[in-house]
């Protein structure tokens, strides 16, 4: 995408037309791997896979997936790191949620991937999400204003990431945690680039925006089998719009993840520089 060669649009309804068109293209550009994914799906329900089962083969087309976005640098090795953390948080909220005792979904086809009753191709789909956050944080240039304190963010994380297990056998807290994420981040504004122009969204609503896309593309992945909840046995129906909730709460979970990534990256990165002209008064 060259903006450099988009000529200024002309102001008013037009100029928002054009603006959006051009949000669309780089939140499409944002999603390369959650819309690469969904395909893969899609074609392990049409495709003849001979003996390869179709999870092994969902998990095999990730990775290549994976590999052209790296080798192609349409992916950086920080943004691989960090989707790579949410495989590992994924991984161990998805051996606890299938368990029999829970059984909040399950994957009832065979695999040789399988490990603990999960086919390893399902941390791509917390990494989708992640990836989705990593790439539109580059491509749409954000930048935050009135982020809370680490004493806010990491705590609000941790407990929602916990409530994901907890709630089956305590309280569930998730309507008094999206209370909390919305105080916390009250004053949070998200500033984003469709063009030259900054644009900016309060941050709460920004999470409800992803939060119901997520559970779309719940929906589809459902709709091409990649997990099934119970009450899909039967055949294929959609899913609760309660879910909105949990993906919601799943959503504030990986920005903070990321954005406090970020923070420390850049601490670092500034720390370093200080300390390299510090040592080098030549430079100066």
């Amino acid at each position: 995408m060259n903006q450099a060669a988009v000529l200024p649009a002309p102001g008013g309804f037009a100029r928002f037309c054009h603006e959006f068109w051009w949000f669309g293209l780089k939140e499409a550009r944002a999603c390369i791997f959650a819309g690469s994914f969904f395909v893969v799906l899609a074609l392990s329900t049409k495709l003849p896979l001979g003996p390869l089962p179709r999870y092994d083969f969902i998990l095999l087309a990730a990775l290549l997936i994976q590999g052209l976005l790296i080798a192609t640098r349409l992916e950086s090795w920080d943004e691989v790191k960090t989707i790579s953390l949410f495989h590992l948080l994924g991984f161990a909220l998805e051996v606890f949620k299938t368990h029999p005792a829970i059984g909040s979904w399950h994957y009832p086809e065979f695999a040789y991937s399988k490990v603990l009753g999960v086919p390893l191709y399902s941390g791509f789909m917390y990494a989708a999400v992640a990836s989705y956050m990593a790439q539109a944080w580059r491509i749409m240039d954000l930048r935050l204003t009135g982020y809370p304190s680490y004493w806010l963010s990491l705590p609000l994380c941790a407990a929602i990431y916990l409530n994901f297990f907890t709630h089956h056998f305590l309280p569930d807290l998730r309507w008094l945690l999206i209370a909390a994420a919305v105080l916390v981040f009250a004053r949070t504004r998200v500033y984003f680039h469709p063009l030259a122009t900054p644009r900016w969204m309060p941050m709460p609503i920004a999470f409800v925006l992803i939060g119901f896309f997520v559970w779309l593309a719940e929906n589809i992945a459902t709709f091409f089998r990649a997990w099934q909840y119970p009450e899909q046995a039967a055949g294929w129906t959609l899913v609760h719009w309660g879910k909105i909730s949990s993906w919601g709460l799943l959503v504030i979970l990986s920005f903070i993840v990321i954005a406090d990534l970020k923070h420390l990256k850049a601490r670092r990165t500034k720390l370093g520089q200080s300390q390299n002209t510090r040592s080098n008064p030549i430079s100066q």
